[in-house]
């Protein structure tokens, strides 16, 4: 039954089921082969396509195990890139709810290790192998989960300044802004943070998120310092978020 002749059988059939949507049948052919042919092409192969039907079948946790496993296991495969797009890819839908119900969704303490796990994954892939086939839309997700996060973050410092959590709604615009310093809600995430400041009475934070907030956004919507007029229309003056220092909290 581990002659080539039999795996190659045991192979073609479990692909045939991939292809055919029998994906719970090709399952328990590519776990037998990917036993039998460990340390093969065969087996390497077998492992991905292991992780694509875990995945079709929606069994996340599995999947995200085989593909580490085969990252662990091979760390110089020409097909590495594809194993960290999977990877990239099967956390990116997990948390396709919190970028789908963004807008509507009662705002709660939530786990968003898929996204942020799908970031790391684009990432390396991105770096490791830019010209990757597979780099061009990691890129283009790379964008999205990082907008969408800091979306997320500033949804839940808006509804903590809401609420009049002062301290909550500082904090967690301050970390957007520390990690998300390029995304379009920043904007929102500093005027957050010089209002939460002044409510608070911490006048020094405050100040420095406004000086932070009109060096980046001169004519920002959100708020322009010196007696609540609007600035004078102005070119960026170009200072990196990075001014905003984040250890004077």
């Amino acid at each position: 039954p581990n002659s080539q002749a039999a795996l190659d059988k045991l192979y073609a059939d479990a692909k045939d089921d991939l292809n055919s949507g029998s994906y719970d049948r090709a399952i328990k052919s590519l776990e037998k082969i990917e036993g039998r042919a460990a340390g093969t092409t065969m087996g390497q192969q077998a492992t991905l396509d292991l992780a694509w039907a875990y995945y079709k079948t929606a069994e996340r946790a599995q999947a995200i195990a085989t593909l580490d496993r085969f990252i662990k296991l091979n760390p110089s495969s020409p097909a590495m890139d594809y194993a960290l797009y999977m990877k990239g890819i099967v956390n990116f839908n997990e948390d396709l709810g919190l970028f789908g119900r963004l807008a509507n969704q009662d705002v709660a303490e939530r786990d968003q290790q898929a996204s942020r796990e799908a970031l790391l994954a684009f990432r390396q892939l991105v770096e490791q192998f830019p010209e990757s086939k597979y780099s061009a839309e990691a890129r283009t997700r790379i964008n999205f989960i990082t907008n969408t996060l800091a979306a997320y973050e500033i949804h839940v410092a808006r509804y903590y300044f809401n609420r009049k959590a002062y301290v909550a709604a500082a904090n967690r615009a301050q970390a957007a802004v520390a990690e998300f310093q390029y995304a379009p809600g920043i904007e929102e995430a500093l005027f957050i943070m010089s209002e939460s400041y002044d409510k608070l009475g911490l006048t020094l934070l405050r100040d420095d998120a406004r000086r932070v907030l009109d060096k980046n956004f001169p004519d920002s919507s959100q708020y322009a310092s010196g007696g609540g007029k609007r600035k004078k229309p102005g070119g960026s003056s170009g200072e990196p978020l990075t001014q905003w220092r984040a250890d004077s909290s």
